[in-house]
């Protein structure tokens, strides 16, 4: 990228801090930072182009593969394209010389596991990196594990490391209701809460927050931290994908992987995902994606056992065989309804969201 000191038609791409560092100049007035990086204020008789802009290009690039990588979630995308308009229309500004706060750009993600908040939240720092509101596209992802401490004086270190790491991008934090216990007053996730509620009122602060877990959990987290909530704008909730969006992402991700599944596979996963949709611990598509590598896992044994040479077209297919070998379907037919608790527990992986074989 060229520096913005050499002449550009519409925006130059603007980095703010981009030298790891943020001046008082820049912490407050985002116009001056213009100034000094050689940027002429536009006079007020002067028409602008947005469609010029170096950085929209970028984020219509991060919004098609947005669109690309995930299914539905319709609402979600609508929300990612006002957030660049937000920004986009603030550097347009800036080009005037008009002053105005920063926007806020920390958020909520709420829905279900495996409904993309991974996925926007590593879109969303791309984005925001090629309109020069953080330094870096890269996310760090957070746990409560990994921000609190076992005993007194070990919490701060651990909070302090985790923001260093995610210094100058986004710092994703999973699960984040996990840091408040209410029955605990002694609990040190709220120290961990008041050291990011310092970084987020940092107008000069190197990194956007995202905040995400299930809505419910959400809503109560935010509701007992009010400050925490006054200072997250953008709360963006995800759906749980319906049955056709579901189907959609396994024909996709077969289909990265160079196999297919032919007519009988095709109605036989249909067939999975109704029952598994309706047993404990289904996670969207990462369920998906853990019943697309048990069908090859089963595709595999089953190849290795017709002791023939193999075609290409043997190598790609997914059948019936080897997705009606779920036991998700054993389940459903020999175990009477009172049983099928116990069912639901022994179909787990390990990770509680897929059957065994």
């Amino acid at each position: 990228m060229s520096d913005s000191k050499q002449p550009k038609s519409g925006f130059g791409l603007y980095r703010p801090g981009k030298d790891g560092k943020t001046t008082e100049a820049q912490q407050s007035a985002p116009e001056a930072a213009e100034a000094e990086e050689g940027e002429p204020v536009l006079a007020d008789t002067a028409e602008l182009d947005l469609a010029a802009d170096e950085a929209r290009q970028h984020v219509e690039e991060t919004l098609a593969a947005l669109e690309t990588e995930l299914v539905g979630l319709t609402q979600v995308k609508r929300r990612v394209r006002e957030i660049a308009a937000l920004l986009l229309v603030d550097r347009a500004r800036r080009q005037f010389g008009l002053a105005s706060s920063r926007p806020t750009l920390h958020m909520s993600f709420t829905g279900g596991p495996g409904t993309g908040k991974t996925t926007v939240a590593l879109r969303m720092a791309q984005m925001l990196h090629a309109m020069g509101y953080i330094r870096t596209p890269k996310v760090h992802t957070v746990t409560r594990d990994d921000l609190v401490g076992q005993f007194i004086g070990h919490t701060a270190p651990k909070t302090k490391e985790a923001i260093a790491k995610a210094a100058g991008g986004v710092l994703f934090i999973d699960e984040a209701y996990y840091l408040f216990r209410q029955e605990n007053e002694r609990d040190y996730g709220q120290e961990v809460i008041e050291i990011l509620l310092q970084e987020m009122e940092n107008e000069g602060g190197s990194l956007v927050a995202i905040f995400a877990g299930y809505p419910d959990r959400m809503d109560a987290f935010f509701s007992a931290n009010p400050g925490l909530s006054s200072r997250v704008p953008h709360h963006i909730e995800f759906d749980d994908y319906s049955h056709d969006e579901l189907t959609q992402i396994a024909e996709l991700m077969v289909a990265r992987e160079s196999f297919r599944f032919d007519d009988p596979a095709r109605k036989a996963f249909a067939e999975y995902l109704a029952l598994r949709m309706e047993k404990p611990r289904f996670s969207n598509a990462r369920s998906v994606r853990n019943a697309v590598e048990r069908s090859r896992l089963r595709q595999a044994k089953r190849l290795v056992e017709l002791q023939r040479p193999l075609t290409k077209n043997d190598l790609i297919t997914i059948t019936d065989q080897d997705v009606y070998g779920s036991s998700v379907f054993d389940a459903a037919e020999s175990q009477p309804d009172d049983e099928q608790a116990v069912t639901d527990q022994s179909d787990e992986g390990p990770s509680g969201d897929d059957e065994t074989a």
